[in-house]
């Protein structure tokens, strides 16, 4: 497990996906609130991941170089990421038109449809 996740699997999940996590997810959001593109969460989630790495290794004792622990990890940032983004980008939406849009679920908006007369 430590040559796949480039940590030990405690490691992993404590400080990768929860600690990082919270990061990303935090990353998402302040993307969304300040109405920049989608796109900008993948090169600040790359470099959180970058970032993950060296903490791993620095603090931990994992290896600096694993390209596996990188890209899992980095995989779970950006998509913290893009979730944390959408969500926020939802809220937005409804908040801020509420005269022409509905949420329509967590991550999504709909159209607000008024009767005919």
């Amino acid at each position: 497990m430590i040559e796949v996740l480039g940590s030990s699997l405690t490691v992993f999940v404590i400080f990768t996906c929860v600690m990082m996590g919270w990061i990303a997810f935090m990353t998402g959001r302040a993307i969304a609130n300040t109405w920049r593109p989608r796109w900008q969460v993948v090169p600040y989630c790359i470099l959180l991941g970058l970032a993950n790495r060296f903490f791993v290794y620095a603090l931990f004792g994992g290896p600096l170089f694993s390209t596996s622990g990188w890209l899992i990890g980095t995989v779970i940032l950006v998509g913290v990421g893009m979730a944390s983004y959408r969500e926020k980008l939802a809220y937005k939406m409804v908040s801020q038109y509420p005269w022409l849009y509905e949420r329509s679920g967590p991550f999504d908006w709909r159209e607000r449809k008024y009767g005919s007369a």
